[in-house]
């Protein structure tokens, strides 16, 4: 057991950056546990998501696509693997740590509703006057307080630095005077994520390690392949339509130039692969270069950098937007998807009301939580964490037995 432990410490030395997180020099986690002789803490953080509840709930929720769909379109589960991948692929590049990436990855929608935003959308609305919802913050509570299962404490009792790269990966909370950055500036930062900052330090005006970065920007990455890849193959928008996308028309000249004649599927296929790697090539020049800029040394030098490290160059940035304009246009707003969309909202702020009223209508550990105190929090909770299938099924015990999305 010390042999493995004494080549992992070899190994870190070898291959990591001054600037990476280091777990032998892990803040902890707010519960004190022994160590594990076979896997480092952010190797524990990364398996501790993987074999939660809430992880194993990704693979029946709502991507753009409900899952009854099509059995090839992407579900959160899908797309977090693809995330992961892709956070794993820039760690390694850069040298930072990519077991601390890995687990923030897998952990970055944990929280997510069933139904996609839509649900997210339904459950903030009718949490309007009790703090709202937001996936982010619930993400956090999932992992601090709503799993149980260990004998020792709720959550899963992950280090710091996953838990700050879970809260903060697309930057800081608050800014250097306290008050909340832009984002947070008219609603606040979530009660959540305030309490248990009072418990355990997030440094919310700090930026999130480089590793969290990575996760964030990978989110970005494969959001714009696998968004492309459903879309053409679920008939929302042609070949030619996306290739209109100046980006994409570089990369659909290239397919056509090695292999005219290409069978459509294959083309969508040579087309996604394109657009991940000239994402993650731009990405890893581009940090290379801020990263050399800044004159980071340690992770300490990246929290107080005052800007993001890991990014697209402005080409890239240019492309990222273009893309996700046409996918809005042509996807996410399309009636199709709006339709469901807007049937799935609905079914939800109904499930919400009719718990809120009765709520012995919920398994008998929810029922008696509402009962105990802040019954709207509670019922949101328990919608959160449904899958698209069980809430579907929920909404036709209660209200009608043949209710569908379509």
């Amino acid at each position: 057991m010390r042999d493995e432990a004494q080549r992992q410490d070899l190994r870190l030395s070898q291959t990591r950056a001054s600037y990476a997180s280091d777990p032998r020099a892990s803040r902890g986690r707010l519960y004190a546990e022994p160590g594990s002789p076979t896997r480092n803490d952010f190797q524990r953080d990364r398996d501790r998501i993987v074999h939660s509840t809430a992880f194993r709930r990704l693979a029946y929720k709502t991507q753009v696509f409900v899952h009854a769909e099509g059995d090839h379109f992407r579900t959160r589960l899908t797309h977090t693997i693809e995330v992961a991948q892709i956070a794993r692929a820039l760690a390694r590049a850069l040298g930072l740590d990519d077991d601390l990436a890995e687990a923030v990855a897998l952990g970055h929608d944990l929280g997510h509703t069933p139904f996609g935003h839509s649900g997210e959308d339904a459950l903030d609305a009718c949490l309007h006057d009790h703090g709202g919802f937001d996936h982010n913050s619930h993400g956090l509570r999932l992992v601090t307080e709503l799993e149980r299962h260990y004998a020792d404490f709720d959550g899963l009792n992950l280090t710091a630095e996953t838990l700050q790269g879970l809260v903060k990966h697309n930057g800081p909370l608050l800014g250097p005077d306290g008050a909340p950055t832009a984002k947070w500036r008219t609603r606040g930062v979530p009660a959540s994520i305030l309490a248990y900052d009072a418990r355990q330090s997030l440094a919310l005006d700090k930026y999130a390690s480089l590793e969290a970065q990575a996760a964030a920007i990978a989110d970005d990455i494969a959001y714009n392949a696998h968004d492309i890849d459903d879309g053409l193959r679920a008939g929302m928008f042609a070949f030619d339509d996306v290739a209109q996308v100046p980006f994409v028309a570089g990369l659909a000249a290239e397919i056509d130039a090695r292999h005219p004649g290409l069978e459509p599927s294959r083309r969508v296929h040579e087309l996604t692969r394109r657009v991940i790697t000239r994402f993650i090539e731009d990405t890893i020049g581009e940090a290379e270069r801020r990263l050399a800029g800044s004159k980071v040394a340690t992770p300490q030098d990246v929290f107080a950098a005052g800007r993001t490290l890991i990014d697209f160059s402005e080409g890239c940035a240019t492309a990222d937007r273009d893309l996700k304009r046409f996918l809005y246009a042509h996807m996410y707003r399309h009636p199709e998807v709006r339709r469901v969309r807007d049937r799935a909202e609905a079914m939800l702020r109904k499930l919400f009301s009719a718990y809120r009223a009765s709520p012995r209508e919920m398994p008998e550990s929810w029922a008696q939580a509402a009962e105990r105190g802040d019954a709207p929090r509670v019922v949101a909770d328990y919608i959160a964490g449904m899958t698209d299938r069980f809430a579907l099924n929920e909404y036709r015990r209660l209200f009608d037995p043949r209710a569908n999305l379509r």
